[in-house]
């Protein structure tokens, strides 16, 4: 018998094809895993890890974050999708949509001899019209008492009214100048979640931790605040030093000095100290018997929080040695601290510098915690992104209304870029489609009918309404979406759409390398 010939080679143009469907094909399948979550019919995702625990959702960002991801496409898009949530704090499962449609549409056209760079040049074309339009038809919201910011939250929580109304009522604490203009802020930070505890709104900071003894007040009035961004404990001579004369000598006055500035803390009159990492045992029982509140092993988030609303400046441990006015200088201050020992946090009421508000989110279990932790946040970041860049129509409306100024842009570019444009044009359909499927109706149909009545009647707020299957006006409806959210979305999906068509061959590295490059600190594999 004849061995089998051998196989050819594969040529440049296959190789280039199979790494384009392969990844199209994983991305797919990332894809498949959360659109069926979109729109008010979407269902849930169970999420199962290695131990048999169990999560339920149908929050995109929680599912693309504990999927067990091994293909490097996959891991692209997850990426890239979490950055979206990370920038906006919404719209991942929109972005994931809208960037498995450019891919799969992209990837058409380069099987059919389309070049790769010349779809990215209309695709570029295609998202800068459809973000540019979507921004110039954003309604601004005429302040914190406006329902469109309502709306906006209750959308985003998923049809919760208590936690949207919470998240505005949140907003209205805060200067809206921080809210709208501080890039750094994130009002879903400012979300916490307790079991057992009501669903309130705190004019102030939660600190989920206890205080350090039970022997430490409980309570204080007139709190004086000292932030320590370090451990609070003498600094350490090494073991080596240590076991020399001259070594013991330099730990001895080390530990007397430090012994002296606590007490110099509690002369200034510092009541509550918070801190970072470890406090030593001896520090510990001097502030005790002052009557010292201390919170330890505090993140650096909490940290901040404490020093921005009690005005403190964070210090390290060495700034103890420093003068008695100079160590005043950077101590803080609040109206009342006190414990919740029910519920183990520790809130503060009237700091002395910028207002907080905490949005406390309770349920009953550990599960029900962390979704709705997960709802808290999404109604926060929903409505700062509101406030920042205003409403569009949600149910897929806004991007059906993007078509005609994608459609424009298209009749401008020379040759087959236009099959870029064409990507775009697909691609925005999709959120509307997906939104009618989960909905149980033909998406072919839908679309076509909701096209239509936009063009007829120039309105972009019209998508179907998933109870009765007919075209609705979405604003009147209340279903709205932040602005921002929507433009990221794209934008986002555009840059991952283009990041994996530029890719023309897949290569495996060498196993040092690749595990620098794909160290994943949530675990994604």
């Amino acid at each position: 018998m004849s061995d089998p010939a051998p196989q050819a080679p594969l040529s440049d143009v296959d190789e280039k094809r199979r790494a384009l469907r392969s990844n199209a094909s994983a991305v797919r399948t990332i894809a498949s895993a959360v659109e069926g979550t979109l729109g008010p019919k979407g269902l849930d995702v169970m999420l199962v890890d290695r131990q048999g625990g169990v999560t339920i959702t149908n929050d995109g960002s929680t599912i693309l974050g504990r999927i067990d991801a091994q293909h490097p496409a996959s891991r692209l898009l997850i990426h890239g999708a979490r950055a979206q949530d990370e920038a906006v704090g919404d719209g991942t499962t929109t972005a994931t949509v809208l960037a498995a449609a450019l891919i799969e549409e992209g990837v058409k056209h380069v099987l059919e001899g389309v070049p790769p760079a010349k779809v990215i040049e209309g695709m570029r074309a295609g998202v800068a019209a459809a973000v540019e339009w979507l921004t110039g038809q954003a309604t601004t919201v005429a302040g914190l008492d406006d329902p469109l910011l309502l709306s906006a939250a209750r959308i985003s929580a998923r049809g919760d009214d208590g936690l949207a109304r919470l998240a505005v009522e949140a907003a209205a604490i805060l200067p809206e100048e921080r809210l709208r203009d501080n890039p750094a802020f994130r009002l879903s930070g400012c979300v916490v979640a307790q079991e057992g505890a009501p669903d309130a709104v705190f004019e102030g900071l939660i600190i989920d931790k206890s205080r350090m003894n039970r022997q430490m007040p409980a309570t204080l009035r007139k709190a004086r605040v000292l932030v320590v961004a370090d451990a609070l404990e003498p600094e350490k001579v090494d073991d080596e030093a240590l076991a020399t004369e001259a070594g013991f000598r330099r730990h001895a006055v080390l530990r007397e000095e430090f012994e002296a500035n606590v007490r110099r803390l509690v002369e200034l009159g510092v009541n509550f100290v918070a801190v970072e990492r470890r406090v030593d045992e001896v520090a510990e029982e001097l502030l005790t018997e002052a009557g010292v509140m201390v919170l330890r092993r505090l993140g650096r988030r909490d940290l901040a929080a404490i020093s921005e609303h009690c005005g403190a400046r964070p210090v390290m441990r060495s700034a103890l040695r420093r003068k008695a006015d100079e160590v005043a200088a950077a101590l803080g201050a609040a109206e009342e601290i006190a414990e919740d020992e029910r519920l183990g946090f520790v809130a503060i009421r009237g700091g002395d510098g910028t207002p907080a508000a905490t949005l406390l989110v309770g349920a009953g279990t550990a599960e029900v915690k962390e979704e709705r932790l997960r709802i808290g946040h999404d109604a926060a970041a929903a409505v700062q992104a509101a406030i920042r860049g205003g409403v569009l129509p949600g149910g897929g409306a806004a991007e059906i209304g993007a078509l005609p100024a994608v459609e424009r842009r298209r009749g401008g570019l020379s040759g087959l870029a236009v099959y870029g444009a064409d990507a775009v044009t697909a691609a925005l359909k999709r959120p509307l489609a997906q939104i009618v499927v989960n909905a149980g109706y033909n998406p072919l149909e839908k679309v076509a009918q909701v096209v239509a009545r936009q063009a007829a009647t120039g309105s972009c707020a019209l998508a179907i309404d998933c109870d009765t299957g007919e075209v609705a006006d979405m604003t009147a409806a209340g279903i709205v979406d932040p602005a921002p959210v929507k433009t990221a979305a794209l934008q986002t999906a555009a840059e991952i759409a283009e990041a994996i068509l530029r890719i023309g061959v897949v290569i495996r590295m060498k196993a040092a390398d690749r595990g620098a490059a794909t160290a994943d600190p949530e675990g994604v594999a």
